[in-house]
């Protein structure tokens, strides 16, 4: 292969070198964290919800905050480990906890915040609400939905001292309810309706797609005629491609011509018949348990619990973020569940190996974790779930020198995430050089898994299945739009069950609009569409993977040459200067960029598909415009009887098979997903 196509290690050595790597993380961790209750009374703190900051911090007598016992860690000499014992308890916190540069334990002496064993330590940033009553006003009883006024419930937030309730669209006060995150009244109660006409048509016409620029919409049926004396009706939807969503604020209803009118600004795309919507916001439409309603100008929020009141735990967020690091190396906060936050819970900044170990990220308005800046930070076995946007973004390495951050995500169960943004907020974001995802599950939502942007990424040993629910032409790994991001390899993942909205079709790898120079190498897919896609990029690799009932398993195009052309002179070319591609570090790493601009840029050329196995399904998805550009060779097509059972209980393959005979080399499938370590004690049931 040639030098844009190969992986930062070679192939003889990947697997030895990657498990090299998980044997310097362990050791790493081995100094960062403790690993057993034994500790020294001059090195260790204990902090509990019933202690008291005047005490000294010991076992019979805690501190009470998580600052008492930072600030007391700070008059150490670190002279050995240090660990602050959390006991059990929820703590809610009335701003972010801050660890700085002076906070720094040091290699082989590190500070440990970690959760006594067995015990659940919770570190909330919402509110916890009790002051519930049955709902009286007959203004508010006449609007609620039938059969809801003897079920819902009212709480004056106001007389909390609560008065800053955020954005309807996003990011702001949302309601938890037994830990989970309860559903803001809306109409269809689940899924979506479709747009019926338009009152503007075709004012936008993209390549033959016909829509309106004008956020003016007929609807069926009569239902939103109930929303005409709501306060703040909101509407969202995918108004005119399927990865594109935005929410509206509902400006005018039409009842009479079943027209519902937004406020501007409109959505940039525009407007399409038989695209999804649904109204949002609406106190009407508090219907079913689980619902709730904030009247934003009264402070009061109306709730119908899904089982007694008095027998559940309420809560709304308050706080945007829990924890903040900034400048801090080797600490390690182990076992703890984070929860109820309006942004991300942990935002670390220009850190130095600091872990996130075996905690719970929960019921956040934004993500789990944002790492940005800093080397060698990562988070690892740790279970994110009911995040409004994506789970854990990483941040790190200097594209110019190609110099790595070596930031990781590693053995993270992530599932249901993207609650409030639901397109591009991936389970794990990789920008910059040299991050890495592996060995992450990751599973239900509405867009993508995995993003990347950069250099020299490895990508590898994930299980993905079942996202992408909401959206089509989306990739479950997704990457676009730029010559220059070279050097990522993704290798020995499972994808599966991937097969977009209402079954319309998405992409497993996705390198869209030119992406080039990524290694898609060793791994399994499983009922996915369009399985690997090259949108017109160059010097890309698919080798040594096996595809089985995916339609097709590979697509290639020339999208450049023809329909994204206006890209080549604009976006890609600005992007290509942006970068030193003609410098003696760039040229010996990625040699086949050095000309592109004097060869036939746009066109997919140095794209190899060698040694695949396509079993069912339909095998090849390439355009014929493509297909002079791309070498073939020792692909596998529909040869049944190689498996040593029926996919998907088993991809071994038989010893006899005839793949190994072309150079197929054995997948490492035992290997792929999460695994049990000092963090995950037990593995989910899926």
């Amino acid at each position: 292969m040639g030098g844009d196509s190969k992986p930062a290690i070679s192939s003889s050595t990947q697997l030895v070198e990657i498990w090299r790597s998980k044997a310097v993380v362990a050791l790493l961790l081995a100094s960062m964290a403790a690993t057993n209750p034994g500790y020294c009374e001059e090195t260790a703190f204990f902090v509990s919800p019933q202690g008291n900051d005047a005490d000294p911090g010991t076992e019979a007598q805690p501190f009470r905050t998580l600052e008492a016992a930072r600030d007391a860690v700070r008059k150490l000499d670190h002279g050995q480990e240090t660990v602050v014992w959390l006991r059990g308890g929820a703590y809610e916190r009335r701003g972010a906890f801050e660890l700085t540069a002076e906070d720094s334990g040091s290699h082989g002496k590190p500070i440990v915040y970690r959760a006594w064993p067995g015990e659940v330590v919770r570190i909330i940033g919402g509110k916890r609400i009790t002051n519930w009553k049955p709902v009286t006003d007959g203004a508010v009883l006449g609007r609620l939905a039938p059969g809801a006024g003897d079920k819902a419930y009212q709480a004056d937030l106001k007389a909390l001292d609560l008065h800053d309730y955020g954005p309807v669209k996003g990011g702001g006060l949302e309601l938890f309810f037994d830990d989970e995150p309860m559903t803001l009244a809306r109409w269809p109660n689940e899924g979506f309706v479709t747009i019926a006409g338009l009152v503007e048509p075709d004012t936008v016409n993209v390549r033959g797609t016909k829509g309106s620029k004008t956020g003016k919409f007929m609807y069926e049926g009569d239902r939103p005629k109930r929303w005409i004396d709501e306060k703040d009706v909101w509407v969202h939807g995918y108004w005119f491609w399927d990865w594109s969503d935005e929410r509206h604020k509902v400006e005018a209803i039409d009842s009479h011509k079943r027209v519902i009118s937004v406020v501007p600004p409109y959505h940039g795309y525009g407007y399409r018949i038989g695209q999804w919507f649904y109204g949002m916001n609406i106190l009407a439409e508090l219907d079913t348990p689980g619902e709730w309603y904030l009247d934003r100008e009264t402070g009061i929020l109306y709730f119908w619990p899904p089982k007694p009141i008095e027998k559940g735990r309420a809560v709304v967020s308050v706080l945007d973020t829990l924890v903040s690091l900034s400048g801090v190396s080797h600490v390690t906060i182990r076992g703890v569940i984070f929860e109820a936050a309006r942004g991300t819970a942990v935002v670390m900044k220009d850190c130095q190996r600091t872990l996130i170990a075996g905690c719970v990220l929960r019921n956040l308005g934004g993500r789990a974790v944002q790492i940005n800046g800093g080397t060698n930070n990562g988070v690892m076995a740790c279970d994110v779930y009911g995040t409004g946007s994506g789970g854990i973004s990483l941040r790190g390495g200097e594209r110019s020198s190609l110099t790595p951050g070596g930031h990781f995500a590693d053995n993270n169960h992530i599932h249901r995430y993207g609650r409030w943004n639901r397109m591009y907020t991936p389970a794990v974001s990789l920008n910059g050089v040299g991050n890495r995802a592996t060995q992450n599950l990751i599973h239900d939502a509405p867009h993508m898994a995995i993003s990347f942007g950069g250099n020299n990424h490895i990508i590898e040993l994930n299980e993905i299945h079942d996202v992408c629910l909401e959206s089509n032409d989306a990739g479950a790994i997704y990457a676009g739009r730029d010559w220059t991001m070279r050097g990522t390899v993704i290798r020995h993942n499972y994808l599966h069950n991937i097969t977009g909205f209402r079954d319309r079709g998405c992409v497993g790898v996705y390198l869209d609009d030119m992406f080039c120079g990524t290694r898609i190498y060793g791994n399994v897919f499983y009922r996915v569409t369009r399985a690997a896609f090259i949108g017109g990029g160059r010097d890309c690799t698919v080798e040594n993977n096996i595809f089985v009932d995916c339609r097709p398993a590979l697509h290639i195009d020339a999208r450049a040459m023809n329909w994204a052309s206006y890209h080549v002179d604009t976006t890609m070319t600005d992007r290509l200067k942006a970068m030193p591609y003609t410098s003696e570090l760039w040229k010996k790493r990625y040699p086949r960029l050095v000309n592109i601009l004097a060869d036939e840029p746009a066109a997919p050329k140095g794209n190899l598909v060698a040694r695949n196995i396509c079993v069912g399904g339909r095998w090849d998805g390439v355009r014929k415009e493509a297909k002079p550009y791309v070498t073939f060779t020792d692909n596998s097509i529909d040869h049944g009887g190689i498996f040593e059972g029926t996919p998907p209980e088993t991809f071994c393959l038989r010893n006899d098979a005839p793949v190994y005979e072309l150079g197929f080399k054995p997948i490492p499938i035992e290997k792929i997903g999460l695994y049990e370590d000092e963090f995950r004690t037990g593995l989910p049931e899926q």
